[in-house]
């Protein structure tokens, strides 16, 4: 086997692993801001039900803090709009992982290709001489 094909399996195989564990861990990252996201917008709907002058508390870490709805709420809407932007970019970093090995695999294969085609154009080479 040609050692520039054996480099280049290689080095493909090395980046498909990695790549393949990365959008793994995306996957998994954007599943849980999904989650996150679900969470935040039925706590709002049942916030939202409830009356302006209603005091609530809000989470702060591994404490409650008196809030007010409308306060609250302004704080969810937040919340929300940063976990889409979160999940969008996970999204667009998968595409990129994704575009980025295909277009390591064609590569490949254009490589094969042309190592296919100047073997097969030295074999017919050296038969013409022959005869």
């Amino acid at each position: 086997m040609d050692m520039e094909l054996k480099k280049a399996f290689t080095e493909m195989q090395v980046n498909k692993i990695e790549s393949t564990k990365k959008i793994r861990l995306l996957d998994m990252k954007t599943d849980s801001l999904k989650v996150s996201k679900q969470r935040v917008e039925l706590t709002n709907k049942e916030i939202s039900q409830l009356n302006p002058d209603t005091k609530v508390y809000a989470s702060v870490g591994r404490m409650f803090v008196l809030s007010e709805v409308p306060s609250l709420t302004e704080e969810m809407k937040t919340k929300q709009t940063n976990f889409e932007e979160m999940i969008q970019q996970c999204e667009k970093n998968k595409e990129f992982l994704l575009k980025n090995l295909k277009e390591q695999e064609d590569s490949l294969r254009e490589l094969v290709q042309q190592k296919r085609s100047e073997t097969t154009g030295k074999e017919n080479g050296t038969e013409a001489k022959k005869d």
